[in-house]
């Protein structure tokens, strides 16, 4: 344990000295809007004037709609396609205190770290990857790296909002497994402490002063399920029985194109027509009119000279309307077969459901949604505009349903029974698509459930405002906090998303001299901003009922939640002291950002 603290030392003592700049250097690699809130995030945890500096790499243009950080003041921007030494020395990556590698392609992620690593190999390095299997493979290769997936963070408030609970957060410390529950899900004995006020949407409060004021809970997990397990369990019980025959009437309905319908109706009641006329002609009942009229059309009849002219005239003109007859008949047969296999093939013809989640979009997160709600035991039908997306072939093997279409319209969505589904998850790359699904979904169920992803947090409240879909969520916000703590060796040990708010459950160690040292721990907890849970002198076990008299003293450590402004104060308070750095000159100083 020496060896890697002295190593983390002499790696900051030298960064500080490179060039005489005094001001610890990150490198930021990014191109959408993950990057844009981790440097807000790395701005906000150091708001002290000249103790941090933030270099941001970023594509020549734009290649998405959402922000990528480069309009951000207080930082410097390099803007260069390819991310190779060249790039790296430019964004003075030598002596770097570390580096964040935050593109969508693991490959891509995976080459740059590997160039980087040519330019300064004593690195603090933490990568985006989808595929976590890699992440020992990098680990290997750079000991000092974090790999952490985006998606996977953010994926358990998607699939909490859908099924109507909090979000699923378990996470093990000093020896409890604690997560976050609905104070009527769980004992008041397990019950660690409140976190938020959600009775009333339009103003939650988080951390509230009075925590029996709290509907949303921090509480220890001690064999009874949580309300997201008891949710699933009633989804399961609740699933709905198939109906073949809805199923048939739907395949019916697509069995051929509305062109070739009119023909063959059309000239069916030409024939009807002319097997009217022949009747009189010949002078016989309808029962044997028709079936003079049926086998003169579709086989033919021997030729009868003794047969009066009108009857001879309409014998022609029905064989006439036979040779037409017989291969619109076959055209119908035909193309609704193919039709029908190419409906299987793409989940358009599939039995009605009730009581499902529908999640629009296999990308990244879309794809950790649905395979986490199928692990929860809840029935999931995908949507996707390709039929090779990212998560295709996963829901092939989980036995998922994949809707082939655009989401958009009304007619994929009632493929996926979104009329009877529990909620409708939407979480493609598309703002503007997923708000039309979302819109087109209450259209079809105006007491629809929707989860709706959207990258502009300012568009999403008002989304939610003016159309009164009231969960939506943002999966760079939910998992910047903590990208930005790997980035700056801060253990987080849970971030906990509550509505639009991220708090984190981390561990702060009391350094000797701090402002901190020699205060209360009544006076660490702040109301709406930090909220102690646990307390441990040096050595000992954790306090999770600390006495709030009790002095602090250097080497105590903290358990606390807190929200990010709040958590990046107590880290100041709790932090060494430190002489004044003027900053230099030409410097702007560093934005304060607002609590979220």
């Amino acid at each position: 344990m020496a060896e890697p603290l002295l190593d983390r030392a002499r790696r900051a003592s030298r960064r500080l000295r490179v060039n005489g700049e005094p001001r610890a250097h990150y490198v930021i690699c990014g191109q959408d809007p993950l990057a844009y809130w981790v440097v807000r995030a790395m701005l906000a945890s150091e708001t002290q004037a000249g103790r941090l500096r933030i270099t941001l790499i970023v594509p020549e243009r734009r290649r998405s709609p959402g922000p990528d950080g480069r309009d951000l003041p207080g930082i410097e921007v390099i803007r260069a396609d390819r991310l190779d030494e060249v790039t790296f020395r430019r964004a003075g990556l030598a002596g770097a205190a570390g580096l964040a590698l935050l593109h969508q392609d693991d490959v891509g992620n995976m080459h740059a770290a590997l160039c980087a690593q040519e330019v300064e190999p004593r690195l603090r390095l933490v990568v985006r990857m989808f595929n976590t299997g890699l992440a020992n493979g990098v680990r290997q290769i750079f000991p000092d790296s974090s790999v952490l997936s985006d998606a996977s963070m953010a994926a358990p408030a998607f699939v909490a909002a859908a099924l109507g609970e909090v979000a699923p957060t378990y996470f093990r410390h000093g020896g409890r497994t604690l997560y976050v529950a609905r104070r009527g899900d769980v004992r008041p004995g397990e019950i660690v402490c409140g976190v938020a006020d959600t009775r009333d949407p339009q103003q939650e409060q988080v951390l509230p002063t009075d925590d029996r004021r709290a509907d949303v809970v921090l509480a220890e997990a001690l064999g009874r399920p949580a309300g997201t397990e008891l949710a699933a369990r009633r989804l399961v019980r609740a699933r709905r029985r198939r109906r073949p025959v809805a199923m048939v009437l739907r395949a019916i309905r697509g069995f051929a194109t509305r062109k070739i319908g009119i023909a063959v109706l059309v000239l069916l009641a030409v024939v009807g027509a002319l097997g009217g006329l022949y009747a009189n002609a010949a002078d016989v009942s309808w029962a044997d009119a028709l079936y003079l009229t049926l086998v003169t059309t579709l086989t033919g009849q021997d030729p009868d000279i003794d047969k009066s002219a009108a009857e001879q005239v309409m014998q022609v003109v029905l064989n006439l309307a036979g040779l037409a007859l017989i291969p619109l008949i076959t055209a119908v047969v035909v193309d609704g077969v193919v039709r029908a296999r190419l409906a299987v093939h793409t989940g358009r013809i599939l039995p009605e459901r009730a009581g499902h989640v529908v999640v629009v979009g296999l990308g990244n997160i879309g794809t950790r949604v649905m395979a986490q709600l199928n692990d929860l035991g809840v029935e999931v039908v995908a949507i996707d505009k390709s039929g090779d997306a990212r998560g295709a072939g996963l829901a092939r093997r989980l036995g998922v349903p994949v809707v082939v279409g655009d989401a958009a319209q009304e007619e994929t969505l009632r493929a996926a029974s979104v009329a009877n589904c529990q909620a409708l998850v939407v979480v493609s790359t598309d703002d503007g698509a997923n708000l039309r699904a979302a819109l087109n979904g209450r259209t079809i169920n105006d007491q629809l459930r929707v989860v709706l992803r959207l990258f502009d947090g300012d568009f999403a409240e008002r989304v939610q405002r003016a159309f009164g879909i009231g969960t939506s969520r943002s999966v760079s916000y939910l998992a910047a906090p903590s990208f930005a703590a790997a980035l700056l060796d801060r253990a987080v040990i849970a971030t906990i998303p509550v509505g639009r708010h991220a708090l984190l459950v981390t561990e702060v160690s009391v350094a000797a001299g701090s402002e901190l040292d020699g205060l209360s721990l009544g006076t660490i907890g702040r109301p709406g901003s930090v909220r102690l849970l646990a307390h441990a002198r040096a050595g000992q076990r954790l306090d999770w009922s600390p006495d709030p008299r009790m002095v602090i003293v250097a080497g105590d450590r903290l358990t606390v939640l807190a929200r990010r402004a709040g958590l990046n104060a107590l880290l100041r308070a709790a932090g060494p002291p430190e002489p004044e750095t003027p900053t230099p000159s030409g410097t702007p100083p560093l934005p304060r950002e607002a609590d979220e």
